[in-house]
């Protein structure tokens, strides 16, 4: 007969066990990926990395090591445990034109969206402002070296969270091709989505280039801000990181109190 103590060790190595594979296929994907996208070192000194570890559910520390394997552009997808959501049913106008607003503690940022080249994520968005979904959230990861991105959309403020659903890519010829090193470049004022680095995994975080930076045209393009806009951005990279260092939450803490998305 197998006593209570038996069992809670059994359980206990079980799970450990769990959390172990977790973590080898997030070691397998962050190589696979560094492979894929690029042989330029000044990219992956930033971007090697850029898995997302599924392991919500089983403890804190499973959360602290997913928040630690993801690049500054990436995001979490529904757990393997969790219950995707559908994405929201289209209902703006394909053909039109959007702008995001942000009211920020660093200034206003806005930006504009063109529905006819991201129908997808342009309702992602106007659906998940109309609920309020951003309003209170903070941009929680500056990076200012070798890429120059503020990551914003997290409503869990740590990188880890999400809507519950993902959207598809789009528009990811809008840069151009590829060169040699499988980058593009995605200019100042670009707006464009974060994913897992795989496939169709973008979500709610989306980040702002304040500087040229040089990516792999994975990450959907969606918005151009404007000139004040950029101005703010730029403000924030220029105070750097908290606690210095080039990647980190933004010295100048920027709060979201209200994000809206209006057609025209």
């Amino acid at each position: 007969m197998v006593t209570s103590d038996q069992r809670r060790r059994q359980l206990a190595r079980e799970k450990y066990e769990r959390q172990q594979r977790r973590r080898e296929e997030a070691r397998r994907r962050t190589r696979r990926l560094t492979l894929a996208i690029t042989s330029a070192v000044a990219v992956v000194a930033v971007i090697a990395g850029a898995t997302y570890l599924a392991t919500s559910g089983d403890d804190d520390k499973d959360k602290t090591d997913a928040a630690a394997s993801q690049s500054p552009s990436a995001e979490a997808s529904p757990s393997p445990t969790e219950e995707a959501k559908p994405e929201p049913a289209m209902k703006i106008d394909k053909k039109a034109e959007y702008t995001m607003s942000l009211k920020t503690s660093q200034g206003d940022i806005a930006f504009t969206m063109d529905a006819s080249k991201t129908p997808h994520t342009t309702n992602s968005f106007k659906s998940l402002a109309d609920k309020k979904f951003f309003d209170g959230t903070k941009c929680h990861r500056l990076t200012t070296e070798n890429i120059y991105v503020l990551q914003c959309g997290d409503p869990k403020g740590d990188g880890t969270g999400g809507p519950g659903y993902t959207i598809p890519d789009e528009n990811l010829t809008a840069l151009g091709k590829a060169g040699a090193d499988g980058s593009v470049t995605y200019p100042a004022g670009t707006v464009a989505m974060a994913n897992t680095g795989q496939p169709h995994t973008g979500g709610s975080q989306f980040f702002l280039v304040y500087k040229d930076s040089k990516l792999p045209p994975t990450y959907t393009p969606f918005g151009t801000m404007d000139a004040k806009s950029l101005k703010a951005v730029e403000a924030v990279g220029k105070a750097g990181v908290d606690g210095g260092g080039p990647d980190g939450a933004p010295k100048k803490a920027v709060n979201i109190s209200k994000l809206t998305v209006d057609k025209g």
